[in-house]
């Protein structure tokens, strides 16, 4: 496994951006003198890639120090990208920074040209916690046919509001947000919704889940007692979040990698 650490000097929102990027090794070096084949860096084909949003107040080394993700990534043979959103629920801010369209047009063409991972939307996930989880199906609604599955842990799916309180853009709300795509007959990837069950967010998130099962979406709902919104809980789930996701990809037909 490698993980790169990087400053992107973003052309969108005109500043740099911290980004780490783990990509799992072409052989695995805890098992090097045990494989017939020779150990190499040369990857086979680019890697399928999980694109995975932090919660408010965390930042792109946050999901590496609270979790296992460098291991999970290693196992099951997939990229993962974490990059720091701050705390602007990674949409654009009126007068402000423009995330969305950070994520939508500048990070995955320099993710895709900078390291061997794969373009190709059925290789490609987002996923993240609360304020993340929020930023996952934001983008994932939005542009459903750029991703293969949609992850939310714990997700800020309750109403969208501005900074000052105020109800924000219809289009910034979630749960409006995906029966307008859903009402226009838009097909949707995967959906994949976990909650603990003693989190604040666990009665916004069983309503929002009701409301895509009712619309026969594809939504698979996970939630787990004596949980809050908690990292323990966020750290199960991304692991579980890696082996539903559907997989196409050459490296999926070799199964879990014994680390």
């Amino acid at each position: 496994m490698a993980r790169f650490q990087c400053n992107l000097i973003s052309y969108v929102l005109q500043r740099t951006v911290d980004i780490t990027v783990v990509v799992p090794s072409a052989t695995i070096p805890e098992s090097m003198s045990m494989q017939e084949k020779k150990p190499s860096h040369k990857i086979a084909e680019n890697y399928p890639v999980l694109y995975l949003l932090h919660g408010y107040g965390n930042n792109h080394a946050t999901w590496c120090s609270y979790t296992n993700i460098e291991l999970y990534a290693e196992e099951h043979n997939i990229a993962v990208v974490m990059f720091s959103g701050e705390n602007k629920f990674y949409r654009n801010v009126p007068g402000g920074d423009k995330y969305f369209e950070f994520i939508e047009k500048e990070l995955l063409e320099f993710i895709t040209n900078y390291f061997p991972i794969s373009d190709a939307p059925e290789h490609t996930y987002i996923a993240g916690l609360s304020m993340g989880g929020y930023g996952a199906l934001l983008h994932g609604l939005t542009h459903p046919e750029r991703f293969a599955a949609i992850g939310s842990f714990s997700g800020a799916v309750m109403p969208a509001t501005n900074p000052d309180g105020t109800p924000a853009d219809p289009a910034l709300d979630i749960t409006s947000l995906a029966k307008k795509t859903l009402d226009a007959g838009t097909a949707l990837p995967p959906l994949y919704i976990a909650c603990g069950e003693k989190d604040f967010l666990y009665k916004a998130n069983k309503a929002f889940t009701d409301m895509l099962t009712a619309h026969q979406t594809d939504v698979t709902w996970v939630t787990l007692p004596g949980y809050g919104h908690e990292w323990r809980f966020w750290d199960i789930q991304v692991e579980e979040f890696l082996k539903w996701i559907p997989r196409t990809d050459g490296y999926s037909s070799a199964g879990l990698r014994q680390i």
